[in-house]
């Protein structure tokens, strides 16, 4: 059967009252409230939620076994991978820690009617209103949405714009963005996990060490011979009051990378160029790498080896913001631009959502802090980085963020160059879904740790 949603829901299936509706993933408490009304006039005890635009093609077959696993599970949501054109699309896991509000469940999901029954009508919402369901009713085990991994339906989608992993962070999407923030900090104080900026450590006394420089620029690479020259030049171009140098972790670059490095450390004697031992680090592996090396200074800035610094004073303000935000580690703002350094939309990506009293907790939310990050290197040696490319530096964030405050910049001192060979580059599913899924157990894990706190 072909399924067209509309508005007002209705009844697909009349012996397992099953009804067919629409509800985009941004949505009203209104809208919500008017569909339950709905939902309960009709008598419907399940609904077939569509969150996207389009059409959807199921058979009845297919229909009856959702409903069949939503019975033997007891769960309250359930979503399945899809078809789309020739495509077969898989979604991933849902866990505990999977609060980012863009979790990607597919177009549909099915859901039990009585979930609207665990929504709290105190709470009211203009946008925010699908994801607060979602958390308020499914967001705990045992009732997390449970997710079949099987191709039970065909989607056809009247659009084919998608979705730009800068669009949470676009300043006109701000007011929604607040309200997910205040639907989670909801969720946490009910459910546990809530951090308390007032319980957060002030800054550990730093100890200096003889023979370190105070700051430390670090960029691992790996077959960045186009770009690594540009990055280790904007950061030896830094003009500073302390001495600092560039450690240049090169992960065995086979595209003469190498030789770049071999003749800036030549010219310049602040370029440290390490080349490890081990064949089995990746990005994370290749920071802790150079933190733990005897070069490393007080203070440790990040620099990928693809973008730059925006001018000469992004090392003096990150240094500078340790002392003056009593913190461990400080984010900067950057400017998305193309190879050539012409901005791109959104522009400027300065991470508001992030406030000194709730940003702990709102970290928890979104899928990234910022750039440049820096740290405090006797934290780093107590906590290091996973040895992961990807997440490896929101996990260290996370862990940080649970106990000591978070220093930022909102000044955009970073240029983050978007381009063909870029390592988020027109990404496929499948690798989207990795990274988000390493990203919802990371959150899992500090879910569970803060929870211990309380």
């Amino acid at each position: 059967m072909i399924l067209r949603a509309t508005e007002s829901p209705v009844l697909i299936h009349e012996a397992e009252r099953c009804a067919l509706a629409i509800l985009p993933s941004v949505c009203s408490s209104d809208d919500v409230s008017a569909l339950y009304q709905r939902l309960v006039s009709l008598g419907a005890q399940w609904v077939f939620v569509q969150l996207y635009p389009g059409t959807i093609e199921i058979t009845v077959q297919e229909l009856h076994r959702m409903l069949s696993v939503m019975k033997d599970t007891g769960r309250r949501m359930l979503y399945t991978d899809f078809r789309q054109a020739d495509e077969r699309c898989e979604c991933i896991d849902y866990h505990e820690g999977s609060l980012r509000d863009d979790f990607d469940f597919g177009p549909a999901v099915l859901l039990n009617v009585e979930t609207f029954d665990k929504v709290d009508a105190s709470k009211y919402y203009r946008f925010a209103a699908f994801y607060d369901l979602r958390l308020q009713s499914c967001g705990c085990v045992p009732f997390l949405p449970f997710h079949l991994n099987e191709y039970l339906y065909t989607f056809f989608p009247a659009s084919k714009e998608g979705v730009s992993q800068f669009d949470y962070v676009n300043p006109r999407n701000r007011e929604v963005q607040l309200e997910y923030e205040a639907a989670l900090t909801h969720w946490l104080k009910t459910n546990g996990g809530l951090i308390n900026s007032g319980g957060l450590k002030h800054a550990e006394a730093l100890i200096m060490e003889e023979g370190r420089p105070l700051a430390s620029v670090v960029i691992p690479v790996y077959n960045r011979v186009g770009t690594i020259g540009d990055a280790v030049r904007s950061a030896l171009q830094q003009e500073t009051s302390f001495e600092y140098n560039v450690i240049v972790v090169d992960n065995h670059s086979t595209d003469g990378t190498t030789a770049v490095l071999a003749e800036l450390a030549e010219q310049d004697h602040r370029v440290v160029h390490l080349i490890p031992e081990e064949d089995t680090l990746l990005i994370g592996g290749c920071w802790n790498k150079a933190v733990s090396s005897p070069y490393c200074g007080q203070f440790v800035v990040q620099l990928d080896s693809d973008d730059m610094y925006s001018g000469p004073n992004t090392l003096q303000w990150m240094v500078d913001a340790f002392k003056e935000q009593d913190c461990m580690a400080v984010v900067g703002s950057y400017r998305l631009t193309d190879f050539d350094l012409n901005e791109l939309p959104p522009g400027i990506i300065d991470h508001r959502e992030w406030t000194p009293e709730n940003g702990m907790n709102n970290a928890l939310r979104i899928n990234g802090l910022g750039a440049p990050r820096a740290f405090r290197r006797d934290l780093l040696l107590k906590y290091p980085l996973p040895n992961t490319s990807y997440g490896e530096d929101y996990a260290a964030m996370l862990r940080i963020t649970r106990e000591f405050r978070l220093g930022r910049i909102y000044e955009s001192l970073y240029d983050c160059r978007r381009w063909s060979g870029n390592s988020d580059a027109a990404l496929s599913r499948e690798k989207i879904n990795r990274n988000n899924l390493y990203k919802d157990r990371i959150r899992t894990i500090e879910l569970v740790a803060r929870r211990s706190l309380q």
